[in-house]
């Protein structure tokens, strides 16, 4: 049976979000991030592109290269709602999905040719998509994943576009080798030395000359350039690993301030683990300083996702891992190896009193918000939270995840 897969890509999804709330904000450059100097673009509005702004270069150079842009914080809590009315419609339209990032989708319609025509129910979806969430959405439809993730780039902002059959190639040729998934920066480079600009070149290059040039990625990157690569869906996204970071607007040296925050980070991840009826095997605490010299540490524990097991290790990590005593840029904690089950409550230094506080407070948590009850020790950091379950089967919501 031919293959049929959709890619769905939901247009300059941060900036459509803030134009549904203020329809003032229609047609008027725009900047959704951080907006501080070291705020990041999470996404900017087309309007801003011919100046050169981009996703995911600092709000200070954007601000700089466009500076009539209007600039909004980024807020994920909204973005993740109308993410989330956009999957509950994929979900319940097509046979199999997956859903590739907070605004990026991919869906089977192997077999409806015989029935329907994939192209017809494709058009018909995204027609009720922009209707029910007033967002707007592009699509590619090929045989496989990459090259429908190429034509979906090829036909935005708010179009679609399907590669027949047969054509993958043809459509791939003159198109720039970036517009390739996985060809990033210094990849882009290492082609260009070799002469490489289009898609074009690669295809009538041997295979050996990309694996020579660039290892196992090279191998990749030839059989995507002939429309040939086929990686398979992947319905639910099984996290490995939840980390939060934190990168103050001002570099600081102030130990209490840096303990509270990673107090409340481990506090926080605590409370994920529980929720998502998860243990932990691996700590590790990160700090960037203010020259950018990046340092982390990690150790094993027992698997756990109690806050008196995982909460004193993490402060230990940093109390071994800050001793340049320069001013720090970042600090982050990250609680990896991680495996389905509960809390194995020790014989010896539990206590039941300890066991039912945990439940009362992951009970009020979870009725009224992560920030409704917190330790002390975690107060001077109110604005750490998630806002959506990490392992609910879903990517990360990530501001800045890409270039759009």
């Amino acid at each position: 049976m031919e293959k049929n897969i959709l890619h769905l890509d939901l247009d300059t999804f941060f900036v459509s979000c803030e134009r549904l709330i203020d329809r003032r904000l229609q047609n008027k450059p725009l900047l959704v991030g951080g907006t501080g100097d070291r705020g990041v673009v999470a996404a900017c509005s087309y309007e801003t592109r011919p100046f050169g702004v981009h996703s995911g270069m600092s709000m200070k150079v954007a601000r700089r290269l466009c500076p009539e842009a209007i600039v909004i914080r980024g807020n994920s809590s909204i973005y993740t709602k109308y993410s989330h009315t956009v999957t509950e419609i994929i979900k319940e339209s097509v046979p199999v999905f997956e859903k590739a990032s907070v605004d990026e989708f991919y869906a089977d319609l192997s077999g409806m040719d015989k029935f329907y025509g994939c192209y017809k129910y494709a058009s018909e979806l995204r027609k009720r998509i922009i209707k029910e969430s007033g967002l707007p959405i592009s699509f590619g439809l090929s045989t496989n994943k990459i090259v429908s993730k190429v034509a979906t780039g090829e036909a935005k902002p708010n179009n679609q576009l399907k590669i027949d059959t047969g054509f993958e190639k043809e459509f791939l040729a003159p198109l720039s080798i970036r517009k390739i998934p996985s060809v990033g920066e210094k990849t882009y480079q290492v082609l260009r030395n070799l002469g490489v600009d289009t898609v074009g070149v690669v295809q009538q290059m041997p295979l050996e000359m990309m694996v020579s040039a660039l290892g196992v990625n090279g191998k990749t990157i030839w059989k995507r350039a002939h429309g040939i690569d086929n990686p398979p869906l992947v319905p639910f996204h099984e996290r490995k690993s939840i980390s939060t970071e934190r990168t103050f607007n001002k570099d600081t040296i102030d130990i209490k301030v840096l303990k509270t925050t990673i107090f409340a980070m481990a506090e926080n991840l605590a409370f994920q683990l529980r929720r998502g009826n998860k243990l932990a095997g691996t700590i590790s605490v990160k700090i960037r300083y203010s020259d950018f010299n990046t340092y982390n540490k990690q150790v094993k524990i027992p698997y756990s996702s109690a806050d008196h097991i995982i909460i004193p290790r993490v402060l230990e990590l940093f109390e071994k891992l800050y001793q340049r005593r320069l001013l720090i840029r970042l600090v982050g904690v990250k609680i990896s190896d991680i495996v389905s089950g509960h809390y194995q409550i020790n014989l010896f230094d539990d206590t039941e009193e300890m066991i039912s506080l945990y439940n009362a407070m992951d009970k009020v948590r979870l009725r009224y918000g992560e920030l409704s009850i917190m330790r002390a020790s975690s107060m001077g950091a109110k604005t750490i939270g998630r806002f959506n379950n990490p392992f609910s089967g879903e990517p990360p919501v990530l501001l800045a995840h890409r270039k759009q």
